[in-house]
């Protein structure tokens, strides 16, 4: 089994999070962390037993490294993934996979052209209520699919109009980039492209001007299946709700563990039109391990030489809804894709 050699850059919480698991995998092993703040990456690379790097141009054109992770603010993404692409190593990128499709796009060209592997950190779609959920779908077990929605928030906090997020150069956008994005992918990942959305986004509470703390969307795929999200740093307590619909019944997904509240699904089934659902809750409980699902797949998929779940591909398009929905709600107009 050929041992992955990773450089991290970007030592803040994503980042260590993503560090321990590349260490703890028997597969992989740390071999630089690279941090702005020197600070931060020495104390990661000791705890990793990895060597501390100010400059991540040098960790990413390291000849010994294979992977390289990146867990910095997003304007930062298209360039790190752009020299490592250069370097000839696959990336796995945080999500968004960067502030906007043209910039994206090209990390998606790039990397192909390369024969380099590039995934974007969805590390929703690996964890078991939606990887399950997803399992149901494709069974049938819901049948025609009609309409997807979800409610993902939380509350903020004081301060946040001083953090990069709400800078717009930097991140590209506000909740609906941050959080939002997520609940973009599930529901491509459900229900397939889509072409029209439509769309408002507005700073309700937080001083975060000129980025939103609130986004609505309703999107339509071209075979007229639905999907409403609903995005927020008002939604005081921390919340995330994802629902399919189909023919035959529906599933619903609440809480991601921690602070969302415990994971289960619901599955409801009815055998005719009218008829109540009988309905059957599976709960999730221990520690969110779709991070380390994630990172499996991404390694799983390198070793294959096929694209991962979740990869640069979806990223893009991600991002062509998130900057769909800015446009309908400037121009208050659907936006046809």
């Amino acid at each position: 089994m050929k041992k992955w050699r990773v450089a991290l850059v970007g030592a803040g919480l994503i980042g260590a999070r993503r560090a321990r698991l590349a260490h703890e995998h028997p597969d992989s092993e740390v071999v630089s962390v690279a941090d702005t703040d020197f600070q931060k990456a020495r104390a990661l690379a000791a705890e990793v037993g990895a060597r501390a790097i100010e400059d991540w141009t040098e960790a990413v054109s390291d000849p010994a490294v294979n992977i390289v992770v990146v867990a910095t603010p997003t304007d930062s993404h298209a360039p790190i993934s752009l020299l490592a692409f250069k370097n000839g190593k696959h990336v796995l990128c945080e999500k968004p996979l960067a502030r906007n499709p043209a910039e994206a796009g090209r990390m998606v060209v790039v990397a192909a052209r390369r024969g380099l592997k590039l995934m974007t950190g969805f590390n929703h779609r690996f964890h078991p209520a939606i990887l399950k959920s997803h399992t149901l779908t494709d069974e049938g077990t819901l049948g025609k699919l009609l309409f997807a929605r979800c409610i993902y928030g939380h509350g903020g906090r004081e301060g946040y109009e001083k953090e990069w997020r709400v800078k717009p150069g930097v991140s590209g956008g506000g909740e609906l980039i941050d959080q939002g994005i997520h609940a973009l992918d599930l529901f491509r990942w459900f229900l397939g492209g889509f072409r029209e959305v439509n769309g408002f986004v507005g700073t309700l509470f937080w001083p975060v001007r000129p980025v939103e703390d609130n986004a609505f969307a309703l999107l339509r795929t071209r075979q007229g299946a639905l999907a409403q999200l609903h995005a927020s740093w008002t939604q005081w307590k921390n919340r995330f709700n994802f629902e399919v619909y189909g023919e035959k019944g529906y599933i619903k997904v609440e809480g991601l563990g921690g602070s969302y509240g415990p994971e289960s699904l619901t599955l409801g089934t009815r055998d005719k039109p009218g008829a109540v659902p009988v309905e059957h809750t599976e709960e999730f409980t221990g520690p969110d391990l779709s991070w380390a699902r994630e990172w499996q797949e991404f390694l799983d998929a390198l070793g294959d030489d096929r694209e991962p779940l979740g990869n640069g591909r979806d990223g893009y398009e991600a991002l062509r809804l998130v900057q769909a929905i800015y446009k309908a709600s400037k121009t208050r107009r659907t936006v046809r894709l």
